[in-house]
């Protein structure tokens, strides 16, 4: 009797999560990884360099599930509907879990239908001009707003993503106005940049990377505490004077509501491994990816705090999307 209890008792011993005795141990099949946007992109990049490291380190495969439409929703719908048995997990990012659930009224709710399982990581979003604008720093490009009132326009990704929604906040903080141009996407918004007719744009630093290489678009300033490692002569927004001023394009991972602890912290400890090999900052470099381990409860308050500072700024601008 006392050597079954001892058997019984040694998953716990050695620290390995467990469900029940009589159940397998998890993961015991493939895991489907659900990844909100088109296979292509730098999101679905993100996805499988994370999933193909996961899947060796739990000895099952992460089966990458593609689901684009509705801005997220469809994707976030299906994974909130799957069973919280830790076979379902999905990519939530800045617009699953961030501005959309700021700006419009959805199928799901962002807090209450899933369980944070981790951070990925970010990238910041830069302030850029035209190449032609006369302007070299944040300083003449906000003398440059106030000497040219309504005539200067900014595109975005969209309405009520997060380019359009740092930029809002940026035009809360200088108190000045400048047309909002919204594109199907970034890769019109700079068409339209590079060609002169807007003259500035907020984007992820990933995605504005080329232009800003190539000379077509100049960096004025960078959101985050740090300046990036990639642009070093790049001031924050924060050192600028603009004290506090963030954003960035996160990606992690969540579950459905109500995913068993134990499971949790074990997908947790996991996907923080994958995080921490040497070579995992290098692959995520190429979208301008800094890798950032949280705690579940880390994670989920990161959650709620920006959809809060989100929500609070769409109220301000009267920023609501719903048709």
């Amino acid at each position: 009797m006392k050597r079954r209890n001892l058997i019984l008792a040694t998953p716990a011993l050695l620290g390995v999560p467990t469900l029940s005795w009589a159940q397998p141990a998890f993961p015991a099949k493939p895991i489907r990884y659900i990844v909100p946007v088109s296979a292509g992109g730098g999101s679905d990049m993100v996805g499988r360099t994370v999933c193909e490291r996961w899947g060796n380190l739990l000895k099952q495969p992460f089966i990458v599930d593609n689901q684009a439409g509705g801005g997220g929703i469809i994707a976030c719908q299906t994974t909130a509907r799957a069973a919280p048995d830790g076979y379902t997990l999905m990519q939530g990012y800045v617009a699953t879990h961030g501005t959309s659930p700021a700006t419009r009224k959805l199928p799901y709710d962002a807090i209450k239908d899933f369980t944070p399982i981790g951070m990925i990581g970010g990238t910041p979003n830069v302030l850029v001009v035209n190449a032609a604008l006369p302007v070299k720093n944040i300083k003449e490009f906000i003398a440059y707003l106030k000497k040219n009132p309504g005539k200067v326009s900014y595109g975005s990704a969209g309405a009520g993503s997060l380019t359009h929604m740092t930029m809002e906040l940026f035009k809360q903080q200088v108190d000045s106005f400048m047309v909002h141009i919204p594109y199907r996407g970034i890769a019109p918004a700079f068409n339209d940049l590079i060609g002169g007719q807007t003259q500035a744009m907020f984007p992820g630093l990933a995605a504005a990377i080329p232009h800003i290489r190539s000379g077509r678009v100049r960096p004025i300033a960078i959101t985050g505490m740090q300046r990036h490692p990639l642009f070093k002569d790049v001031p924050t927004l924060d050192e600028s004077g603009f004290k506090g001023f963030d954003a960035q394009q996160w990606y992690g991972v969540v579950g459905p509501a109500g995913m068993p602890a134990p499971i949790v912290k074990l997908l947790n400890e996991t996907l923080a491994t994958v995080l921490h090999a040497p070579d995992m900052r290098e692959k995520l470099s190429v979208e301008a990816i800094e890798p950032t381990v949280m705690l579940p409860e880390q994670f989920g308050e990161y959650i709620r705090k920006d959809i809060a500072r989100w929500t609070k700024l769409a109220k301000e601008r009267g920023i609501q999307l719903d048709s």
